[in-house]
């Protein structure tokens, strides 16, 4: 790259640098965007999570088609209402990455790899404990009505209470939202909310920490093999993808265990360790793979696209010339 072009183009844009009334909306938008998007392979990746073996699905796309088949396009966005209160969640997780990256740069922590890893992990701290009641709710709804051959499954799930919703098509939405609300409060009190979220830190600090590191490792190393007048936003959503795929594929295994400490009432991380083990072996680190990585690729892209355009259509008017789309 052109060392002139290094020198006079700003990399990333620091959050000092933006106008905050301009971004703050945008990023919500964006990502309210992305989710909704993105909803139907995080409702088939769970359910591929929480089955036994093959007993429903036989991959993503026997999924996909099957739900489609079985319980319509909507059966796809079963529990997304509930999923849009995370919207909250990923406000406050981009506030706490860029100001964490922001505090770093002030102490002289210069490296972006490790400010990224450092900032990731505080920004999904914050974030995992705002939005895991939120997944708990959810990922129940996920698993109510499933169908196979136009009957409800009997999917063996030791969930009581997804089997005692499997039958209730007469419900609202709202209706099964506060049964499995009521449910989780009856059953196990405030701390049923917040089943799985030690297993959650565990899946998403260190994911969000790699998956940062991983996008400014990438971004580093391609701005260095492709010519100055590449697209650099393009150069950063390809970082993302590459990213999102790398940390997905080491995570996965952590991720399966979160989804079935929520849903299936588990007692413990190492109990779920040892049932996986015992039903998948070493099909547990691929379980629901294929749905992650599809998943992971259109998130990663989409999340770094609209991050990265909002925060260029926010930055500060004094910085505007610096900036390389």
């Amino acid at each position: 790259m052109d060392p002139k072009l290094e020198t006079s183009y700003i990399r990333t844009i620091e959050w000092e640098m933006l106008d905050k009334k301009k971004f703050l909306p945008l990023s919500i938008a964006s990502s309210l965007t992305v989710r909704t998007t993105l909803y139907p392979f995080t409702l088939v990746k769970t359910r591929l999570q929480i089955q036994k073996g093959n007993e429903v699905y036989r991959g993503t796309w026997d999924a996909f088609r099957k739900i489609v088949k079985y319980e319509g396009l909507t059966g796809l966005y079963k529990g997304f209402w509930v999923n849009l209160f995370s919207i909250v969640s990923g406000a406050f997780y981009v506030v706490t990455y860029e100001n964490v990256r922001h505090i770093l740069q002030v102490n002289n922590v210069t490296d972006t790899r490790v400010r990224a890893l450092i900032g990731g992990g505080c920004a999904s701290l914050v974030g995992q404990t705002i939005i895991v009641p939120i997944d708990v709710v959810s990922q129940h709804l996920m698993m109510v009505g499933q169908k196979t051959e136009g009957a409800i499954s009997k999917v063996s799930n030791p969930d009581h209470l997804v089997s005692k919703l499997q039958n209730s098509v007469g419900k609202s939405k709202t209706q099964l939202a506060l049964a499995v609300t009521k449910d989780i409060y009856k059953t196990d009190g405030l701390r049923g909310f917040y089943r799985g979220y030690t297993a959650s830190l565990f899946t998403y600090v260190p994911s969000s920490s790699l998956w940062w590191t991983f996008y400014h490792l990438y971004q580093d190393h391609l701005l260095g093999l492709f010519p100055s007048w590449v697209s650099h936003l393009g150069i950063q959503c390809t970082s993302a993808i590459l990213g999102g795929i790398t940390t997905t594929t080491l995570i996965n295994p952590l991720d399966i265990v979160r989804a079935r400490l929520q849903v299936q009432r588990l007692n413990s991380i190492g109990e779920t360790f040892r049932i996986l083990w015992r039903e998948e072996r070493f099909y547990m680190f691929t379980k629901g793979l294929t749905a992650r990585i599809i998943m992971s690729t259109f998130y990663s892209f989409s999340i770094i696209l609209g991050y990265e355009s909002v925060k260029r259509w926010s930055v500060k008017e004094q910085y505007r010339e610096q900036i390389r789309w």
